[in-house]
């Protein structure tokens, strides 16, 4: 049986795929930093859900083992020695092998938390940096970053466009 972590994983990392390719075609970086993190989100919620069903299909086929196993030797040794013995035997067994399963499952869970909670946290960090380079950039890399950067040549650019479209004025109403 799949997990449900596995399907809502899925479906939230497409969905981010399609949230930064949208933020790519629009220009949106905030778009397309959200959609990101919220693909790499789902991708560790799908990792999730995989490990999950891994040690559950693993833990069933431990316990089935253990079963199939007392269930051999009570039919082998139950006329040599009481069946009751035999049977308490195979119980303890498929209790130890339950514990063993629950104690799997928890450390599977956690390891899986942990997982999720540091892909989340880096994509969110990336996003924003990613985000706060955007804003720099734009901040810095057009004209006014530019005129900071040198007031006297731009101030003599200017003069110099104002006294061209001067003459370019003057020039036609003459």
């Amino acid at each position: 049986m799949v997990d449900t972590d596995r399907i809502t994983g899925a479906a939230k990392a497409f969905g981010g795929q399609v949230q930064g390719a949208v933020g790519d075609l629009t220009g949106s970086r905030q778009d397309a930093a959200e959609g990101r993190a919220r693909e790499a989100a789902g991708k560790a919620e799908n990792l999730y859900g995989q490990a999950k069903d891994t040690v559950r299909d693993a833990a069933e086929t431990v316990a089935d083992t253990a079963r199939d196993l007392g269930g051999r030797i009570r039919e082998t040794v139950g006329g040599l020695v009481g069946s009751d013995d035999i049977e308490s035997r195979a119980r303890h067994a498929q209790g130890a092998a339950e514990d063993h399963f629950d104690r799997a499952r928890r450390s599977v869970r956690r390891a899986a938390d942990n997982a999720a909670d540091n892909a989340a946290d880096n994509a969110a960090d990336a996003a924003a940096d990613a985000y706060d380079r955007g804003a720099r950039a734009l901040r810095h890399g057009g004209v006014t970053g530019q005129v900071a950067e040198s007031p006297l040549a731009s101030l003599l650019i200017a003069g110099a466009v104002g006294f061209g479209l001067g003459l370019l004025v003057n020039a036609t109403r003459d």
